[in-house]
């Protein structure tokens, strides 16, 4: 069911910002740039910029890689998880939602058919 981690999401006060301070960390401009949400190819991995969370030292958020979010989703939740976010498609096809495990860990699930398993280094 999970195929490993594909994205990492950090929350910004001021999008416009946090996109120059991370290009200029990364080296590289974003390959993803809108308004709701900037994400950066890392190694083969992403690295997001939200507008609207909340910055913290608890809010990076993981998303692990599925390849179907909405039987994902299914299977957390009959295991006892309790829904966060719904399956939302937040474009190019890309499907993410997230759980609170039994545990109050929040845990994220992302369908990417972009996903390049071999640009993984």
């Amino acid at each position: 069911m999970i195929l490993g981690l594909r994205t990492t999401i950090y929350p910004v006060a001021d999008l416009a910002a946090g996109k120059d301070w991370y290009s200029q960390v990364l080296g590289q401009a974003p390959y993803f740039d809108e308004p709701f949400y900037v994400g950066f190819n890392v190694g083969g991995f992403e690295l997001g910029l939200i507008p609207d969370g909340i910055p913290g030292i608890h809010g990076a958020q993981a998303l692990w890689g599925v390849d179907d979010a909405t039987l994902a989703m299914r299977k957390l939740l009959e295991l006892g998880a309790q829904e966060l976010e719904p399956v939302t498609e937040v474009g190019g096809g890309i499907l993410v939602a997230a759980v609170q495990d039994p545990f109050g860990n929040r845990f994220g699930i992302i369908q990417n058919s972009h996903f390049d398993v071999s640009a993984v280094r």
